[in-house]
């Protein structure tokens, strides 16, 4: 049994401000936040059965695109990218509430579930990309926090319309690409589980670590 063989953590706490070197240290060790709620867990229940939350970060040293996203790159080409402090517009709040169509269970009720409804109150330094067509309809916009020494993916959301784009891939590997520009170490892009499930795209990246809960990361191979 599996909780016979993990201790349970399952703690939280909230913040109006955390510093970007105070987000290094909560980010290495397993934390991430919605708004100024901070939390981490090890156990979480998916589809009736509880599973090992394994978070998960590129070392942006280590990180070579592979052939396929090489064709995210090269399909998205002619879209116009821009990053900037993170903005919740009408535009982004329809494009979230098209998005969450695309799921059949834990389904969010606001972007604001993510993100503070108040831009001021921030806890960090937070930035958005958004990706557009050439009629200028936003197809994809990604939100992030900007650390030291790292960025931290918070939420995504794209054009359900339009999946052969790999919309969701292309955003994370432009922020992969910002981070690298901008010189930081890590990009921590979420969580996986220990057993085949919805998140387990995460793990295909090169260059992916994974965090043991005992302060530890490593490049241990990990089940696709």
């Amino acid at each position: 049994m599996i909780l016979d063989r993990l201790e349970i953590i399952n703690e939280q706490f909230d913040a109006d401000a955390v510093t970007p070197e105070q987000l290094d240290m909560l980010l290495a060790d397993g934390w991430r936040h919605f708004g100024t709620h901070f939390f981490r867990y090890n156990l979480n229940v998916y589809k009736e059965e509880i599973v090992r939350v394994i978070p998960l970060r590129i070392r942006l040293a280590d990180f070579q695109l592979s052939k396929s996203q090489k064709r995210v790159l090269r399909k998205n080409g002619d879209l116009t990218v821009e990053f900037v402090p993170i903005q919740i517009t009408a535009e982004i709040e329809s494009l979230f509430h098209r998005h969450k169509r695309r799921f059949d269970h834990d389904i969010p009720d606001a972007i604001y579930d993510f993100l503070s409804p108040d831009a001021g109150n921030f806890p960090t330094v937070g930035f958005q990309i958004t990706a557009r067509d050439a009629n200028d309809k936003l197809l994809a916009a990604s939100f992030f926090d900007v650390a030291d020494e790292s960025v931290s993916a918070i939420y995504g959301c794209f054009d359900p319309d339009d999946t052969s784009r790999s919309l969701g891939i292309f955003t994370m590997l432009k922020v992969i690409e910002f981070a690298s520009q901008n010189g930081k170490t890590f990009y921590y892009h979420g969580y996986a589980y220990d057993s085949e499930s919805f998140y387990d795209y995460k793990k295909r990246f090169s260059g992916v670590e994974q965090f043991d809960w005992k302060g530890d990361w490593s490049k241990k191979q990990l089940d696709c």
